[in-house]
């Protein structure tokens, strides 16, 4: 028989930045659901009835809110399927709720005549979303055996 020598591991201090990350990847991943169900409300709104928006002045990217409503619509349901993933913690949907809210981020930007300040706060909600994802390390650190 051999004996072996275990030494306790020190944990691994974790930075503030760290910490604020991992709890922010939770946040992130419910704030996707949030904002999911706001885009298939947002695109059934916009499906339904084509006088819910109103178009503020001119602006180079001219949609019919019949087609925003669907775009809203289909992207709210992805992110409703990528937040849940998060809450599981699929790897896959890490990768996949950076490159959503990115999407997210340039569909709102194109939405911004319709509902300006609703369009603002959902692009820094998505940019907030990226930063945690691509910030927490924890869920990528390995471990030794």
């Amino acid at each position: 028989m051999s004996q072996q020598s275990t030494t306790p591991r020190s944990p691994q201090p974790h930075s503030a930045s760290g910490a604020w990350a991992a709890g922010g990847t939770m946040f992130a991943a419910v704030l996707l659901l949030v904002d999911g169900v706001l885009g298939v409300i947002k695109g059934i709104s916009g499906i339904a009835q084509d006088e819910v928006y109103t178009r503020l002045g001119s602006y180079v990217f001219k949609f019919n809110v019949q087609a925003w409503g669907w775009i809203h619509l289909l992207l709210g349901v992805v992110l409703l399927v990528v937040g849940v993933g998060l809450l599981k913690g699929a790897g896959w949907a890490r990768v996949m709720g950076v490159a959503l809210a990115s999407i997210n981020v340039i569909f709102d930007f194109m939405w911004l005549p319709y509902t300006p300040l609703w369009a603002l706060v959902s692009i820094a909600i998505s940019l907030f979303v990226i930063w945690a994802l691509c910030t927490d390390s924890s869920r990528t650190s390995t471990r030794t055996a």
